[in-house]
Formats: C-alpha cells, sequence, structure tokens
C-alpha cells in the first residue's frame, strides 16, 4: 500500500466504526484500512508504560512485500485490554532501506482495535525482490524497536542459496528461550515455526522450570479469550523470542497445543466438542502472529495453509494439520493400528487442502519442495514384529491420507521434497517411503524432525522411550531424544543441508549452544546422509 491510498470518511466516527463491524473477519478487514492523519487519537496509555512491550514481528515474505505485527500492551497482565483504552487507535509504521530508519520507502498510519487486542497487521506492498528492509511503528510519544526483515526474491528468478532455521514447542514454564538468542544470531533470510508456540496449560506460581513468579491470573489453563491473551503476552514478552522475531521474517503454522492437547478438528478426547475454545483460541492466535488478512478467523475456520515461493529454488506448502483433520479412527495416542484408518474417508488435512497441496506440488518448477508440517510424517513401529502399535495423533494414524501424498510425490514427479517437522520434543532424520506398509518400498522423499526450543526442559524423557523403538524402523536414519534447539537448513542448487543447532541447558538463557550433527541431501537422491 502506498502512504495512503484510502482514508476513512469523516463520517467514521468512533461510535460507528464500533458500531458497523460485525466479527473478528470485519474487524480485520478495516483494520487493513489506512488511516488519514487526526483520523483516531492516539492516548496515552493510563499507566504511562511503553506500550510495545511485545516487541514486533514480520511474516510470510513474499517479492513485494511482507506482513508488519506488533500489539500495544502497556500493562500486558492486565485482566482485560492490556492496559489500553477500550477504543480504537492510530499506529504509525515506516518501512525503510536502512536500519537507522533514515531513507523510508513506505509509511501510514493504521487503526489497532480493541477488539482485536490492539494488535496491528500492516501489509506493505510495492517493495523490490530479495532485499533487506527494516520497519518501526510509534504510537504517541513512543517508538518501538527496529526490526528487521526480506523479501523474498521474484517466483522463478534464479537462486543460489536460501539459509532458513526452523523450531517448534516453546513452553514458556518448561525453561529459558536460549536456542531463540543463538538463533538471532544466525544469517537467516527467515524463520519457520511449526507449532506449539505456546501451551494451553496454566502457569506454575513460581514460573516452573524458570523460577520466575508470574501473575495470578496467569495460573488456570486457557480457556476464554482474555485468558488466551495472558498466555501470548507471557510468551510474547521473552526477551530472546522478540529478538528472534525482530531479526528475521516468520512463516508460522500450529499444532495442538494452541489449543488443546491431540484436538481434531473441533473435538477432544477429553471433553467432545471443543468448538467455542478453538475459537478463542483461534483469534488469539491471530492477534500474536505476523498473519496476513487472508488468515483471519471466520465461523467455519482460519485458513492458515498457504503457499510461498523463493525465487526458482524452494516452494513452501505450508501445512494446517489440525484444524481439518479426522478423529482418529484406531484411538487417541498410542494405539494398534487398525483397518479403519484406510477408509478413503479419512483425512489428516481435509479434501480441499489435500486438492491444494497435491495440485501445488504437481505444478511446482522448483528446485526444493517442502512441506512445513506439524507431527511427524515418518513411520514409527513401536513394537515390531511382536504387535502394531503406533501413535496415532501423527500420520501413522492417517496412512491412507499419507500414501496419497507419497504417491503423488512419484507420480507427480515433484522434485526433491523435504518434509520439515516439530511436535515431538526430539530429533529424527527419516527417509519416507512410498508405502510404509511394504517394508520394499522405495524412499521417495526425505523428513527432519526437529526437536523442543524448551518444552521437556532438561529433563530425559524421550531418549529412553523412543530409543528402544528405533531398530523396528530402519528408515529412521537418526534418532536423539532429549536435546533441545532448533534446526539450521542451508539449501543450493545441488544440495540440503541441515545442521542440528543445540544448547547445553533451558535452566538459564544464556546457555552456550553448538551443532551437534549435520546431514545433506543431494539434488535428486532423496533420503539424508550424516556428514
Amino acid at each position: 500500500m502506498t502512504v495512503i491510498e484510502q482514508q476513512l470518511s469523516d463520517e467514521w466516527s468512533r461510535r460507528r466504526f464500533l458500531g458497523a463491524v460485525g466479527g473478528v473477519a470485519a474487524l480485520a478487514g478495516l483494520a487493513q484500512v489506512p488511516l488519514a492523519k487526526g483520523a483516531l487519537a492516539s492516548p496515552a496509555p493510563p499507566s504511562g508504560n511503553y506500550p510495545f512491550s511485545l516487541g514486533v514481528a514480520s511474516g510470510d515474505p513474499a517479492a513485494d512485500g511482507f506482513v508488519l505485527w506488533t500489539r500495544l500492551a502497556p500493562e500486558p497482565f492486565a485482566p482485560r485490554g492490556g492496559g489500553m483504552p477500550s477504543q480504537p487507535v492510530a499506529v504509525d509504521y515506516q518501512v525503510a532501506t536502512d536500519e537507522a530508519m533514515t531513507h523510508v520507502v513506505r509509511r501510514g498510519i493504521a487503526p489497532a482495535l480493541p477488539q482485536l487486542a490492539h494488535s496491528v497487521h500492516v501489509e506493505p506492498t510495492g517493495l523490490l525482490p530479495d532485499r533487506e528492509y527494516w520497519y518501526q511503528f510509534r504510537y504517541g510519544d513512543h517508538v518501538s524497536p527496529v526490526g528487521r526483515t526480506k523479501t523474498t526474491p521474484a517466483l522463478g528468478a534464479k537462486v543460489s542459496r536460501l539459509s532458513f532455521a526452523f523450531a517448534s514447542c516453546q513452553s514458556w514454564s518448561s525453561g529459558y528461550y536460549s536456542a531463540y538468542r543463538h538463533l538471532a544470531a544466525e544469517d537467516l533470510d527467515l524463520v519457520v515455526h511449526l507449532g506449539d508456540y505456546v501451551y494451553e496449560g496454566g502457569i506454575p506460581a513460581d514460573g516452573g522450570y524458570r523460577k520466575t513468579p508470574v501473575p495470578l491470573q496467569l495460573r488456570p489453563n486457557c480457556r476464554g479469550l482474555d485468558r488466551w491473551r495472558l498466555q501470548y503476552a507471557l510468551y510474547k514478552s521473552d526477551p530472546d523470542l522478540q529478538r528472534a522475531h525482530a531479526r528475521f521474517p516468520w512463516i508460522v503454522t500450529w499444532d495442538d497445543h494452541e489449543v488443546q492437547n491431540d484436538y481434531a478438528s473441533e473435538t477432544s478426547q477429553y471433553e467432545g466438542d471443543i468448538s467455542q475454545l478453538r475459537a478463542n483460541a483461534y483469534q488469539a492466535y491471530y492477534e500474536h502472529q505476523p498473519l496476513r488478512v487472508s488468515a483471519i478467523p471466520r465461523p467455519q475456520e482460519m485458513r492458515l495453509y498457504r503457499r510461498l515461493h523463493y525465487g526458482d529454488l524452494v516452494q513452501f506448502d505450508v501445512l494446517d494439520g489440525r484444524q481439518y483433520r479426522s478423529v482418529p479412527p484406531c484411538g487417541w495416542g498410542e494405539a494398534p493400528a487398525c483397518a479403519a484408518a484406510y477408509h478413503p474417508s479419512v483425512t489428516m488435512l481435509g479434501q480441499r487442502q489435500e486438492d491444494w497441496l497435491l495440485d501445488g506440488l504437481a505444478t511446482s518448477s522448483a528446485r526444493w519442495n517442502v512441506l512445513a508440517n506439524n507431527v511427524m510424517m515418518g513411520r514409527l513401529d513401536h513394537d515390531g514384529p511382536t504387535g502394531d502399535i503406533l501413535w496415532h495423533d501423527a500420520w501413522d494414524g492417517f496412512p491412507a491420507a499419507r500414501t496419497r501424498i507419497t504417491d503423488h510425490f512419484v507420480d507427480a514427479e515433484v522434485r526433491n521434497p523435504v518434509i520439515i517437522t516439530g511436535d515431538w520434543h526430539s530429533t529424527f532424520v527419516n527417509d519416507i517411503k512410498r508405502n510404509f506398509d511394504l517394508p520394499r518400498s522405495p524412499v521417495v522423499a526425505t523428513e527432519f524432525v526437529g526437536t523442543s526450543i524448551s518444552s521437556n526442559g532438561d529433563d530425559i524423557v524421550y531418549g529412553p522411550y523412543y530409543g528402544p523403538m528405533i531398530k523396528f524402523n530402519p528408515h529412521i536414519q537418526f534418532f536423539d531424544g532429549d536435546r533441545r534447539g532448533y534446526v539450521r537448513c542451508t539449501v543450493s542448487d545441488s544440495q540440503w543441508r541441515t545442521d542440528l543447532r543445540m544448547v547445553e541447558t533451558v535452566s538459564r538463557p544464556n546457555s552456550p549452544g553448538y551443532t551437534f550433527a549435520s546431514f545433506v541431501v543431494e539434488d535428486g537422491v532423496p533420503g539424508a546422509q550424516r556428514i
């Protein structure tokens, strides 16, 4: 958008502004309308505190722009409103070609609405491809930190290199985000977050592993919208998470804990219908992420799956494996396999998303095709030839849906499919078979499953649990159970390199980091090799 392409006419008084909107979708749409100077007031926060306490972020980079995000929260743990007045206010933003913000190329004024927790989502366009930009917000006399972001190369442009990191599972009370401190120091083009950005549980009085006292209102589990907003405020108050957001554009998707553990569509194994809980959680997710207006929550869905391109080198298909999935027919969690899971109607992605994915893969001209995925696609046989126990919250609970995708990798001649996955608090490097039910089935793709940022803390849990299972799964090329960190990927024409970046402990924010192991995938040869 240019500086001010449109103006709210004088008749948009505050009363009519509030009365004319009919839901979150309408609110978010109006929040994209640039304002004329003076259209809304910018009253000082009643407390006088700094309003940009939750930092700034950018996301969903494109060749001509990106999303810019912030939320005004001078009192982030106030029971209602984050310390802001219950009225729309105006926020200025600028985009510049230098960190000092002296060469401004875009500027404007956007409304921050109380119905959206005074969050701001701005989508500047008309920028140059494959360029660094810096951005900043202003509210009244306060200015935000300066964020750095980057546009992608033009679609189809020749690109020789992409460097990105992916992360997941960052339970605040399970430890410090020391991994993000190291991630923010990397030379990256973007970050992909694969889910469990927040957890739904109440925060212990002492902050859990962090031993940091927290306000009383954070103790209950997340149910209502106000409580979800407090949870995001707590997580986003972390300085290392803020640093990583301000340094790179992020691409985000969710897993289960943004709503409730292991939920499927609008159904919970614990309480049945969770449609209202899900609606509250989805709105809070939108309010706190750098997402485009196309992702606004609507009555029937919040459209999160989407496709991003990085020149001719990489196509990212960002998947939503929660909102549309079937209730696992063989049981929740760990359970025996069963024939019902093979019925064509059983879906992980929903028919519309699955068709979108298959069509996009078939027409992709990218050298590397990345599925940003929330739960493990590779098979994990728990008990080998003595039984048939699988974990049904992952793709193992949806084997026919998985095979439709892996068959398509072959039938559509998809070039270099690579799956990046979160969820497991452990690291797996998997050969993806065309059909896991046929032991001689060929390898058709590679999967890297990253460990958690902080979830499970420094506890030794999954190594002893999953470790004995690895011998039953020869397609698992690597497993590590109980380190914390993130995954760095460097992609070129000829090779994909993955580095497992770990921290020694999450008991303190300044823990040393190190590369634990590295792998490569050669162009045209599915399967990773350790180097």
